[in-house]
């Protein structure tokens, strides 16, 4: 006897409706979206199957910045369905991963459809930059910066502060990744790597090529440490996967960066995305 297939579910969350949608072509597989933007692509029957192109780029990103299967401590900005912490305790058995999301609608939505967070997985309900502050110094291995209030990364989350606070909870050699959106002229991505450089020694710049040619708006991801980033492996990692994508370091990235100043005050949120940039149906 087979079982019934999965329905949809949705409630209202903090920043509008959050729908969870089951893959038809994937039994145990949802893909969360809210007010029709995808926030995330879960598999419970097989987490390491990443299907947004920039929680691939995170993963590579994390793959080449530490040793092959050493257990990570791993902060994470931004919870969604947990795609990519599921991804990482599967990958690195011994891992913890600490998920600050400030949705509590959002993360009891996600809890009672896909069941409890994975062990190895604690999901805080805060905000980002709060519990930042609240960590001790030296503490995790990287911080994972996916926060979207609605289809906007908040203001607060785009100062060189807020890199500062990330930088501090960091160990050495650690890794800050984030998630950024943008289109041509690229006006908010450049001034957050001229933020990030203002913190970090080294930083670099992952997307796909259609984007950083400003044939669409998309996302782009940033990693930044106080060490040399390993960009040869990461490049070939790239170039090798079935959605290939760039990487941009060094002078080609300060070229990239211009004139670009960093975010003040309060910050800036990011761009609003066009209409239909992310949308299902």
């Amino acid at each position: 006897m087979t079982s019934a297939p999965a329905r949809p579910v949705s409630g209202p969350v903090s920043h509008g409706t959050a729908r969870l949608l089951p893959d038809v072509d994937r039994p145990r597989a949802w893909l969360l979206t809210v007010d029709d933007v995808p926030q995330s692509y879960v598999d419970l029957d097989d987490p390491g199957h990443l299907e947004f192109e920039y929680v691939r780029r995170l993963a590579q990103l994390l793959a080449v910045t530490a040793p092959a299967a050493e257990p990570q401590r791993v902060v994470h900005l931004g919870g969604g369905a947990l795609s990519l912490p599921r991804h990482l305790v599967h990958a690195r058995p011994g891992s913890r991963h600490l998920v600050v999301e400030d949705d509590g609608a959002l993360i009891e939505l996600v809890a009672a459809t896909l069941g409890p967070p994975p062990p190895g997985v604690e999901v805080c309900r805060g905000d980002a930059v709060t519990v930042l502050s609240e960590l001790p110094a030296a503490s995790v291995d990287a911080v994972v910066a996916d926060v979207f209030s609605g289809d906007r990364t908040p203001a607060h989350l785009t100062t060189p502060a807020f890199l500062r606070r990330s930088a501090a909870v960091l160990r050495p050699g650690g890794v800050h990744l984030a998630n950024l959106a943008d289109s041509a002229p690229f006006a908010f991505l450049r001034s957050q790597l001229a933020a990030a450089a203002e913190v970090f020694e080294e930083i670099c710049l992952v997307a796909e090529p259609s984007v950083l040619r400003g044939r669409r708006f998309g996302n782009a991801v940033l990693a930044a440490a106080d060490r040399p980033l390993p960009v040869a492996d990461l490049a070939r990692r790239c170039a090798a996967d079935a959605f290939p994508a760039r990487v941009v370091h060094g002078p080609a990235l300060r070229r990239f960066v211009g004139d670009a100043r960093p975010p003040r005050g309060a910050g800036v949120p990011s761009p609003r995305p066009p209409e239909g940039a992310f949308t299902v149906g």
